[in-house]
């Protein structure tokens, strides 16, 4: 079906890395409910007698406040992907660069933005957690495919990469690697979580920006500038 893509695999024995939302500094989850001690054991107790139990919680939950869990191999969790149409199977995604998912991550945090804050002409901060998590992986090699296929880029319409992840994972593909449509780093989608070990952390970010204006500053270190990013670069 893909006989000009699908034409090399590298064997992979390395470390991703993942860059989902995360905090700095530990919260209490339900210190707004209520002012009273007791209250915050009772509602604890409650969130932990109902969430689904996972052996390695920094792989299958990226985050979990609350009754919020982000669990990429579940068979429908609704959220479409570049590789994934969200109808029958989820996509984990990591990247060999942390800068490469700062660009990837920036660049879908600031399309939600737009989305839902559009009118806010202030600061608005997001904290990011990144870890390290270790694959071990025979993987479809398309880092240099773009070339052929220029579809497999494309930064606005995924249908034809859904439509590849969708056969690959029919196929019992591990996943896959590619090349970034934000920039030059390489990305892997990983249809299944056996090949991934525990994930270590690596380090926080702190993502800022206004809105109203084309570029967001990131912060390793709170307070000094690492990275500034513009947005439409990256459309």
């Amino acid at each position: 079906m893909y006989p000009d893509l699908i034409t090399h695999a590298v064997d992979l024995h390395t470390d991703l890395v993942r860059n989902i939302k995360g905090i700095r500094v530990s919260q209490d989850l339900f210190d707004d409910l209520s002012a009273h001690p007791g209250d915050h054991a009772v509602a604890l107790a409650a969130e932990l007698a109902t969430r689904i139990p996972s052996d390695a919680p920094l792989l299958s939950r990226a985050f979990d406040y609350g009754a919020a869990l982000t669990y990429p191999f579940i068979n429908f969790n609704g959220h479409r992907t570049r590789f994934s149409d969200g109808l029958g199977y989820g996509v984990w995604y990591g990247s060999l660069e942390l800068e490469t998912t700062v660009y990837e991550t920036v660049h879908h945090w600031r399309e939600f933005l737009a989305a839902s804050f559009a009118g806010e002409r202030r600061e608005i901060v997001s904290e990011r957690r990144v870890l390290r998590t270790r694959c071990d992986a025979i993987l479809i090699d398309l880092r240099s495919k773009y070339r052929r296929e220029k579809r497999l880029l494309d930064r606005r319409d995924y249908r034809f990469t859904q439509a590849l992840g969708g056969y690959l994972k029919q196929q019992y593909q591990n996943g896959l690697m590619t090349r970034s449509a934000r920039c030059e780093g390489i990305n892997a989608a990983l249809f299944t979580a056996r090949v991934l070990s525990p994930a270590r952390d690596m380090c926080f970010l702190t993502y800022r920006t206004d809105p109203g204006e084309d570029l967001v500053r990131v912060e390793r270190t709170p307070g000094r500038k690492w990275l500034e990013i513009i947005p439409s670069s990256l459309r």
